[in-house]
């Protein structure tokens, strides 16, 4: 069964009153009257995965577990709970009530509310499609790896040598850095060397876009220190982090939970879904970090060998100072501790000539823990570590496949779902838009294949989706509490579950979310406006990673990409209001002057005023029997001039 497509702009649509209103009718004793039927969820469980895998990406991951290490560990994960309840299930919860009961997409959810909010749904749209564009060329690096993985020793183990010679670059990062920077990405010295495109790695991008293209043909059944509280900063991660972790203003949770019947339960989905999106980033970090501390010891104990091996050969070129000799066995590393290394180093280190260096496990620990560097740095150097490594390399890349695939297929979904419900000829040429998407995707995403590719990612991943989906958001829970009332929306919530959600919700939507989204785009904006904004560039003579910051060209592109982000809303609410001021004109130059163009009740049914031809309309279009007594259709007759733009009339309702 197909859904009736969103009406458009010449034809009488209903309001959200009276469509959510019609949800419960005259019976609602009898239980809830379905609106018209759209391809559903085979199960609760298919729809269950389907959110919670889009929620559970690699942020769970590689994004997560930095944060906590970075901010204190306990302290951070208070704070992160804290705003994960006042912010982020509120704001969860809208959105999953918003697309069950509207029943659409982005577009067409805030489209329901008020016309002139169409444009939030249609920035939903670009930012996912921005979203998409970068997330696929992480998933093309998991493929290049995981490719790699079935062969032993793994290509990453060692550091090459070219005639009997390691090379020197490897020497000086080591094997796993090495094969990332220079094997995987082939990648320059900062964004303003191009270079040649990759061509494994654009390969292995048209395998993910293959993938995530027929994945998407069966539509939706595919897929410490309490003090850092203080600090601004920390505030902000902690809550773009909430932002990010559970998917909030790209469209994809209310296009998901659009497809569920208007009975189910959303707010125990709200609750269960956020609450398995904490539990998994919490696990990830435990096991994130007992993967990085057994790399850490072991790149640090490879530290200690290496000054010790340099302290024999100071004691047997020359002499030296015997009170300067460790109590330990220099000729044995393997007894010697890390903490009686650096003691000794502490002590004499700076009295024995050879410039010996401190073997710090923190250190260790701080290196590489985020985005990229954790996974194809980090865990892969970690990996070799581990007895059958081939074997867990393998299993590790297909898990970050997994998760990227999943948040792929509801990325996608938040583009494809609102277009389809909103216009006539995508939905009836679903599968070749999805084909388009996918192939104009991959056609854009070769920018990312290029050898300083890495340096766009991160700028895409920093700038192009972080403050358009703030926008988005604070739109989105200002439309609903203070545009559409959060009463109202209460009220249509308990029409959909028969029970009425918290008061609580009301305050949380109206103050606590709203000031606390706007709290986060004025932070974020006075960091970009007070700090130049960079990038981290490896540089090939040094081998080490260097912090640059970007031309005035790459800010040129991020502030095209903000701008053509959140542009959609205010030309949205433009659009609107000059078409139905050109409305307004036109139908009340049909009334005459004496009207002066506001409408006039009429005698009778059959009277030949605009209004009177739009009721016959609507009503034969409906099925309404034109002398039917029902709230409902007095409520249309009461509606009607506002849904044809005259909304300024003296008995319109419209918000």
């Amino acid at each position: 069964m197909e859904k009736p497509p969103l009406p458009n702009d010449d034809d009488t649509a209903m309001t959200p009153e009276t469509q959510l209103g019609s949800l419960a009718g005259e019976d609602s004793q009898q239980g809830i009257v379905e609106p018209p039927a759209r391809d559903g969820w085979d199960s609760k469980v298919e729809y269950f995965l389907a959110q919670v895998g889009f929620s559970v990406g690699l942020g769970n991951v590689w994004r997560f577990p930095y944060l906590c290490h970075q901010n204190g560990g306990g302290a951070f994960l208070l704070l992160y709970v804290l705003l994960m309840i006042l912010v982020g299930i509120p704001l969860f919860f809208l959105e999953l009530a918003a697309g069950q009961s509207i029943r659409q997409g982005s577009i067409g959810v805030w489209k329901h509310i008020s016309p002139k909010l169409a444009g939030i749904g249609y920035s939903s749209c670009v930012v996912c499609f921005f979203v998409a564009l970068y997330y696929n060329v992480i998933i093309g690096w998991s493929l290049f790896y995981l490719g790699n993985s079935f062969q032993y020793p793994l290509p990453w183990e060692k550091c090459p040598e070219h005639g009997n010679i390691t090379v020197k670059e490897c020497v000086a990062s080591g094997p796993t850095t090495y094969f990332w920077f220079r094997k995987a990405l082939n990648i320059t010295d900062s964004i303003n060397e191009t270079g040649e495109f990759n061509p494994v790695i654009t390969c292995c991008l048209l395998a993910a876009w293959t993938i995530v293209c027929l994945g998407m043909f069966k539509g939706i059944k595919s897929s410490a220190k309490l003090e850092i509280w203080g600090e601004v900063q920390v505030w902000r991660q902690a809550a773009t982090q909430v932002f990010f972790a559970l998917g909030l203003g790209f469209g994809s949770v209310i296009a998901y939970s659009s497809y569920n019947p208007c009975s189910n339960n959303c707010h125990r989905d709200a609750l269960t879904v956020s609450t398995i999106n904490f539990l998994t980033s919490v696990l990830a970090t435990l096991v994130v970090f007992a993967v990085l501390g057994i790399r850490a010891r072991e790149v640090a104990m490879r530290c200690v060998t290496h000054n010790l091996e340099k302290l024999s050969e100071q004691f047997s070129v020359g002499p030296l100072d015997r009170d300067l000799l460790p109590v330990f066995n220099i000729s044995d590393p393997s007894s010697v501790s890390l903490e009686a290394y650096r003691y000794w180093l502490k002590v004499n280190g700076t009295k024995v000539p050879g410039n010996f260096t401190d073997c710090s496990l923190e250190d260790e620990m701080n290196k590489g823990v985020e985005g990229t560097g954790l996974a194809f740095i980090a865990f892969t150097e970690a990996m070799t570590l581990f007895p059958g490594s081939p074997f867990w390399s393998a299993l590790f890349f297909l898990m970050l496949l997994n998760l990227g695939l999943s948040t792929m297929f509801g990325t996608m979904e938040g583009i494809l779902t609102p277009l389809t419900d909103n216009f006539k000829v995508l939905k009836r040429h679903k599968t070749m838009l999805t084909v388009c998407s996918c192939i104009i995707g991959f056609l854009i995403g070769m920018l990312f294949t290029q050898r300083c590719g890495n340096y766009f990612v991160m700028m895409f991943d920093d700038y192009s989706a972080t403050l358009p989906l703030i926008i988005v958001v604070v739109f989105e829970c200002f439309s609903v509490s203070w545009v559409y009332g959060a009463d109202r929306f209460l009220d249509d919530i308990e029409k959909m579950l028969n029970w009425r959600p918290p008061v609580v919700y009301k305050y949380l939507w109206k103050y606590v979310c709203l000031l606390a989204m706007l709290g986060l785009l004025g932070a974020s904006l006075l960091k970009m406006c007070f700090k130049r904004p960079t990038y981290t560039a490896w540089n090939r003579e040094t081998a080490s990673e260097m912090t640059l910051d970007y031309p005035d060209w790459a800010l040129g592109v991020l502030a095209v990409l903000i701008i053509f982000a959140t542009l959609p809303v205010p030309l949205g609410y433009i659009h609107s209001t000059l078409r139905n001021r050109t409305r307004r004109n036109s139908i009340g130059s049909g009334l005459g002057t004496d009207t002066g163009g506001v409408y006039t009740k009429c005698s009778t049914v059959e009277c030949d005023t605009p209004v009177a031809a739009l009721l016959d309309e609507h009503l034969e279009r409906n099925r309404i029997p034109k002398d039917s007594p029902s709230p409902l259709a007095e409520e249309n007759l009461r509606l009607l001039p506002q849904r044809e733009g005259a909304e300024d009339i003296e008995d319109s309702t419209s918000v």
